[in-house]
């Protein structure tokens, strides 16, 4: 059986990017759905720490261009929204520390206080005075010094969750090997077909959005882009559990100021009630290549080292590999800023860190307008989603790796 239908946008991918411009555009007036191929948000989205970040680690690394100024604007951004005062609604989120800090041994202390009192740090980095410590660093063992940042950790899992909210019906499930993209006679892309092996289904769309983190690769390739190009950095994530461990969310840096903390962590809680620390930083990245056994080792060591005073001897170790997708630019660089291109009507959108979510769905949606791009008749045929879920699953959240 031939079934046809249409919309104005169809995303592909279910991740942060894809569900933040679903529920924007369908906002701005556009009929749109969204084709998710496994669990909303079980990639990168959920495999994130959650920080919402301005951008401090360009500046330690003294690189304060125009795209760091934007991502510093961000936790602002993202405050507005989830106070629900910004047109994206995020109250109801989940806030797990309205603070992160930053953690540094007390040998670097004297290079450290100069270097913060720079001008391009001023208001953005604030000493935290010994009286006035969290709890956790007020027992340490060892001289440090705690350091509060604008940034600020949102729990990934009630994001998707608001972000599905109202959308429901919106959003399927489809193996990419079901999916191809049908071309007019211009060479434009301006469609898709599903064959669920009962039935082929044939969507006409105005643009083609993907926004499938690492699945933009194979994207690009089964609708025939040309010169858009794609790269990925393997992380090698750690996470321990045990009872009673306490909530931390800071980042550990050593004597050279790296772009990438020398350790980062955030606390998460598992559906059985124990606490959950997420490593992250130059630890994830170093440990691309090592075996789980190695990685753990390091962790352990890692931990250990900064943290002497914290008793993990109950602690389950466990650790995976993600991959964080992003556009390539030259020379392998890491891109600065949320990243979008159109080719064929198809657009190619990597919001690059999840704080630049909210940046990445403003310039869709004024690359739409510039483009003038129809909107369809709220209740209209194009508004195929009713149709659709008689022959589609409906697309459901997926679950953080600890559980």
């Amino acid at each position: 059986m031939n079934l046809s239908y249409s919309t104005d946008i169809a995303i592909f991918g279910g991740g942060i990017a894809g569900l933040w411009l679903l529920k924007q555009l369908r906002q701005e007036g556009y009929q749109a759905i969204l084709i998710e191929t496994e669990a909303l948000g079980g990639g990168q989205t959920l495999a994130s720490q959650g920080i919402i970040h301005g951008g401090l680690k360009y500046a330690l690394a003294g690189n304060l261009s125009g795209a760091a100024n934007v991502i510093a604007d961000m936790p602002r951004r993202w405050r507005q929204c989830l106070s629900g005062s910004d047109t994206m609604d995020l109250r109801d989120v989940k806030i797990l520390s309205e603070h992160y800090y930053m953690w540094s041994e007390s040998s670097f202390r004297s290079r450290l206080k100069t270097f913060l009192g720079s001008k391009s740090l001023q208001g953005r980095v604030e000493a935290v005075d010994k009286s006035e410590f969290p709890d956790f660093f007020a027992k340490a063992t060892v001289a440090g010094s705690l350091y509060q940042l604008p940034d600020f950790v949102i729990d990934t899992e009630s994001l998707l969750q608001k972000l599905v909210a109202g959308q429901e019906q919106h959003l399927f499930q489809a193996a990419e090997e079901q999916v191809s993209f049908q071309r007019n006679d211009e060479g434009s892309i301006d469609g898709f077909t599903i064959d669920t092996g009962q039935e082929t289904i044939s969507c006409q769309c105005e643009r083609v959005i993907f926004a499938a983190g690492e699945g933009n690769a194979s994207l690009i390739t089964s609708s025939g882009l040309q010169g858009i190009n794609t790269q990925s950095r393997p992380l090698h994530m750690v996470y321990l559990k045990q009872a009673g461990l306490p909530l931390v969310y800071v980042h550990c840096i050593g004597d050279d100021f790296s772009l990438t903390p020398r350790l980062t962590v955030t606390s998460h809680a598992d559906k059985d009630g124990s606490t959950v620390w997420y490593l992250g930083g130059e630890l994830a990245e170093s440990g691309v290549g090592k075996s789980e056994a190695e990685q753990l080792h390091n962790a352990q060591q890692v931990i250990e080292n900064y943290f002497p005073w914290l008793d993990v001897s109950a602690a389950q170790w466990h650790s995976f590999m993600i991959n964080r997708a992003e556009a390539s630019i030259e020379g392998n660089h890491r891109p600065d800023n949320a990243s979008m291109v159109e080719q064929d009507q198809a657009i190619v959108a990597f919001p690059t860190k999840l704080t630049l979510t909210p940046s990445l769905a403003d310039k869709v949606v004024d690359h739409l307008a510039t483009a003038a791009v129809k909107k369809s008749a709220a209740g209209s045929a194009e508004d195929c989603s009713a149709s659709l879920s008689t022959h589609l699953k409906r697309a459901v959240i997926g679950r953080a790796r600890w559980e």
